[in-house]
């Protein structure tokens, strides 16, 4: 298992928290918990099973993007 921190700037409420960890919760072998305070998305998964470029592709289908 890998875990990431991502800084994702758009994040600014619950519904936000809802949406994104509904979306990387559907990959198979994720985990992702929001922390809307700190526009964070830390990522556990299994990097046999997705890939870092998935999980990005898949916040950007919701709308989001994320920083650097």
């Amino acid at each position: 298992m890998t875990t990431e921190t991502l800084s994702v700037p758009d994040i600014s409420c619950d519904h936000c928290q809802r949406t994104i960890e509904t979306a990387l919760g559907r990959l198979p072998g994720v985990r992702a918990a929001v922390d809307v305070a700190a526009r964070t998305v830390q990522v556990i998964y299994d990097e046999r099973a997705v890939t870092p470029a998935t999980i990005r592709d898949t916040l950007a289908d919701e709308g989001y993007e994320v920083a650097g």
